[in-house]
This record gives structure tokens, C-alpha cells and sequence, in this order.
């Protein structure tokens, strides 16, 4: 369990002045009107675009990948939204950690609230499956007026971002986890807590199985799902949060629990989560993190890398 962050004088250091400047700036910006942030986002994200070659080529990559039955126009036409989409994630992380509740809470609209309710019935945990999208900020802070939560944590490696973050995404969550310590994940669960979880991104080559993910035959998937799923007094359940094309907000949906999971079959466990991750994306193609290079393992070492062209430049 991650203690509540403490402000430090040695945050004022001047090798921090660069970052708190940043986060000045973010500030000021995610008190200006909704729209005109998603607009600046849009732009932001067309900036990457021309600035950000390698990730866009990852991106790219992961596209004609997953996708291959799509024409380069097409290709082309969903990287563009994406990257205007990237650039909207920026300004949804000041949205996420320093907008009042009265103000968030306005672009909130709730799908399935029910399936939790009823999974919560009998006392059980729900582990809660989250894919990354890149509203994923603010799905972590609407999520918590549904029901406050547990979330698994990667410290990050600049002092004041830690503390920034760790402050952010507690706003109205319960608290939050280092990701490899899974006793304090399984005791959650036992105790009856929304714990998310993201199977969704590449987590090396230790316990994880190759299976499909849409048209690449070999991704690496975690069985870390599977581990925590197999405590007796859990539930498993997805949730996506996805933006309206219409600037009104988020659509938070809840599906039901998932029923015969896991079977114990590691492969076709691991698969079952990839056709969730699948369905999640094909709803909201352009709003997934495409440019994360989540085909990087190989079952062999030995064989030669998705991103050859887009790799380590």
C-alpha cells in the first residue's frame, strides 16, 4: 500500500524548476473551458505527429498489425485521430488530477452500474479489468464516484511527478498498490475491494503466454489476470471508459462478471482476455494507446522484431 504523498522542501530543488514549470503550465490550461482544451489537445496531437516520428511509426506499426485488412488511407486516416487523441490525453491529466468533483463529475455518464452492484452483493472483490485507453487518467478519477478503488502503481522516477501523481489519481479512489506486490493485491480482494487491473500491455517475457491478439499470432499476454482471478472471493469484470465525439464527456460502461474464469487452461485463459481487449478497442479504435510497443517480446528471442524500422532510435 502506497502511504499518502508528503510535500518535501527538496521537491524546490532547481533540477525540479523544468518539471514544476510544466505542471504550472497544465494547471493554468485545465481550468480553461472543456471544448477549447480538447481542441488545443487536437492540435497538440498533430504537433506529435511531425515531432514524434519513432512513436508514430510504433503506432503505425501496431496498426498494420492488428489491422492488416485495412488500406493504407485507412491506416493513415485512424493514426491521424489517434495522435489528435494522444494530445487530448495531456490536458485529461490535468482534468483528472485537479478539476473539482462538481466540475468532472458533470461529464460523467454511467453504463451498467448494476452488473457492479450485483457483483458486490455477497461481499465479493471485483477485479476490475481496464484497457489503456488514453482517457485512462480520467477513467481511474470517474471510476472512484461509482465506487472507490484499489489500483496497482508504478512509481514514477521524478520526485515531484511522484508525488503529483500519486496525489491525482487518489482524488477519489482508495488507495494504491506497488504492481509487483501481489499479497497486498490479493488481500484487497479478500477484503471485498474494486482492485483494477491492466492485462493489456507488454509485461516482458516472464508468466506470460504467446497468443493471438487480433492478427498477430504470438503477443505476449500476462497470466498476472489469471493469478489474481483465481482468489476464491473475487469477481472479474471489465470496465472501459471511452470520450463522446460530441465534446459532453465519458460514457463509463460496466459489463457483467465474467462466468467459467479462469478454466485453468493458461492459453485459452489468456486468449479470453485478449477478445476482451479486442472488443473494448474495435468500439473506440482511434482512443487506444497505439503507441506503446506492445508486440515487443517474441516467443524466440531470436526472431527479428515488429518495430526494426521504429525500434530504439
Amino acid at each position: 500500500m502506497i502511504e499518502p504523498p508528503k510535500f518535501k522542501f527538496y521537491f524546490l530543488h532547481p533540477k525540479f524548476w523544468l518539471t514544476w514549470l510544466g505542471v504550472f503550465i497544465l494547471y493554468s490550461v485545465s481550468w480553461l473551458p472543456y471544448r477549447l482544451q480538447l481542441a488545443m489537445g487536437r492540435g497538440l496531437g498533430l504537433l506529435f505527429k511531425k515531432l514524434m516520428p519513432r512513436r508514430v511509426n510504433i503506432a503505425r506499426t501496431n496498426l498494420k498489425l492488428c489491422f492488416p485488412e485495412y488500406s493504407n488511407e485507412k491506416i493513415e486516416a485512424l493514426l491521424t485521430e489517434n495522435m489528435k487523441n494522444t494530445g487530448i490525453a495531456y490536458f485529461e491529466v490535468g482534468m483528472a488530477w485537479w478539476w473539482p468533483n462538481w466540475r468532472i463529475k458533470r461529464k460523467l455518464h454511467v453504463h451498467g452500474e448494476e452488473h457492479l452492484r450485483k457483483a458486490q452483493e455477497d461481499g465479493s472483490g471485483v477485479l476490475l479489468l481496464l484497457f489503456h485507453f488514453l482517457s485512462l487518467e480520467v477513467h481511474a478519477r470517474l471510476h472512484g464516484f461509482v465506487e472507490p478503488a484499489v489500483g496497482l502503481y508504478r512509481p514514477h522516477n521524478n520526485a515531484v511527478m511522484e508525488f503529483l501523481q500519486t496525489r491525482g489519481r487518489g482524488r477519489s479512489n482508495k488507495y494504491m498498490i506497488q504492481r509487483r506486490d501481489v499479497k497486498a493485491m490479493m488481500r484487497s480482494l479478500t477484503e471485498g475491494d474494486i482492485a483494477g487491473y491492466l492485462p493489456d500491455q507488454d509485461y516482458g517475457r516472464r508468466r506470460v503466454e504467446f497468443v493471438k491478439f487480433f492478427e498477430v499470432p504470438d503477443a505476449s499476454t500476462t497470466l498476472g489476470t489469471m493469478l489474481f482471478a483465481r482468489n476464491p472471493n473475487c469477481k472479474v469484470m471489465v470496465s472501459r471508459c471511452v470520450r463522446r465525439d460530441d465534446g459532453s464527456g465519458y460514457d463509463l460502461f460496466y459489463e457483467p462478471p465474467l462466468e467459467n474464469f479462469p478454466t485453468g487452461d493458461k492459453k485459452a485463459d489468456a486468449e479470453r482476455v485478449n477478445g476482451l481487449v479486442e472488443d473494448a478497442i474495435l468500439k473506440a479504435p482511434a482512443q487506444y494507446l497505439w503507441v506503446h510497443r506492445r508486440f515487443k517480446p517474441r516467443p524466440d528471442p531470436d526472431m527479428p522484431s515488429y518495430y526494426k524500422s521504429s525500434s530504439n532510435k
